[in-house]
């Protein structure tokens, strides 16, 4: 029997003090970058989603960081090419919001089936090479949250 990916997910954007923001290239589509994101799986909550998808797509364990709950989430319709992963009938994903703020840029440990490579780059810069418009969103809620600090 197949099993299904949950139509809930979590998006976490890694990021410094100063919002330099680690963004990844996936493995499965060249090009095509992204924040941490994965979905819930079992009884998980988002937020162990998060930490979990933060350990497998980067070595780095979440609870040792600053790791926020934004209480935010999207909805959105899921890609058709990656449809196939959801039960039939299944379209749109509600995706959690997380930031996760290290002291400073550190070495990823990428998981090579997810993404190819990675880089460090200003939020700005992340907003115009991320391929998904919640990425978009999650950057420029992170850009604004920091302006609150300020």
């Amino acid at each position: 029997m197949k099993t299904f990916k949950m139509p809930v997910s979590a998006l976490v954007l890694i990021h410094t003090p100063d919002l330099q923001v680690l963004i990844m290239e996936r493995a499965d589509k060249a090009g095509f970058w992204q924040s941490v994101t994965g979905s819930v799986e079992g009884d998980e909550t988002p937020l162990q989603a998060a930490i979990r998808e933060v350990l497998e797509e980067t070595g780095l364990h979440a609870a040792q960081y600053d790791l926020q709950d934004w209480q935010a989430s999207n909805v959105y319709e899921i890609y058709p090419h990656w449809r196939y992963r959801y039960a039939p009938g299944v379209t749109e994903n509600t995706e959690h919001l997380f930031g996760l703020e290290l002291p400073e840029k550190l070495p990823i440990k990428l998981a090579p089936d997810e993404h190819v490579r990675y880089e460090w780059v200003d939020w700005r810069e992340a907003a115009k090479r991320v391929f998904s418009w919640t990425n978009v969103d999650a950057l420029k809620r992170l850009g604004e949250l920091h302006q609150l600090k300020l």
